[in-house]
């Protein structure tokens, strides 16, 4: 789990330096935080979400029992956690659709597990558009500390990266193969 963190950490500070992309005109622009943002979380977003998908709902109450693994959330536990991690993250973004903390807790179909993990990251898209050069930097509260709304951002990331790094642990013990991780998706 360390080199998972220490990989994202380094990613996320790589990906601080503008990027540019080429128009259809041939020019290069330079791309705002908000396409920075949402083309990293699309990405993660698709390996979260896939992987909520491959393990079957007879398994969603699964934990490793084997190992240091005493008191580790099931992996439809950490499917919810991620989910609520998302609207949590951009609390105070004036963003519209959050749902309140504790719903997504109270799920227990795998079905309207992965929905709700669905809605979680359009919401956190729709709080990732609002990222411009002007407010990237603008400090903002986050829990008692004080970061930036790209320092949320990249956190919010780097956190959905960790719980897919767990979810892949518990999918490989189950004989599952990610399918990010299958062959012809690398």
């Amino acid at each position: 789990m360390k080199a998972i963190r220490v990989f994202g950490i380094a990613l996320l500070c790589c990906l601080m330096v503008p990027t540019t992309r080429v128009s259809a005109q041939g020019t290069a622009a330079q791309e705002t935080p908000a396409q920075t943002f949402n083309g990293l979380m699309s990405l993660l977003e698709k390996e979260v979400v896939s992987a909520a998908e491959a393990m079957p709902a007879d398994k969603y109450n699964f934990a490793p029992t084997q190992g240091e693994f005493k008191g580790v959330r099931t992996f439809g536990e950490q499917v919810k956690h991620v989910a609520e991690a998302n609207y949590g993250f951009f609390q105070g973004w004036s963003v519209p659709g959050a749902v309140k903390s504790g719903d997504i807790e109270k799920l227990t179909g795998k079905d309207d597990i992965v929905k709700a993990l669905r809605d979680s990251y359009a919401y956190a898209h729709k709080a990732l558009d609002t990222l411009t050069p002007a407010n990237a930097f603008d400090e903002m509260s986050f829990g008692p500390a004080k970061t930036t709304r790209t320092g949320i951002a990249a956190f919010c990331i780097a956190h959905s990266m960790d719980h897919y790094g767990q979810m892949v642990v518990y999918l490989r013990m189950n004989g599952i193969v990610p399918p990010a991780s299958r062959r012809g998706n690398m």
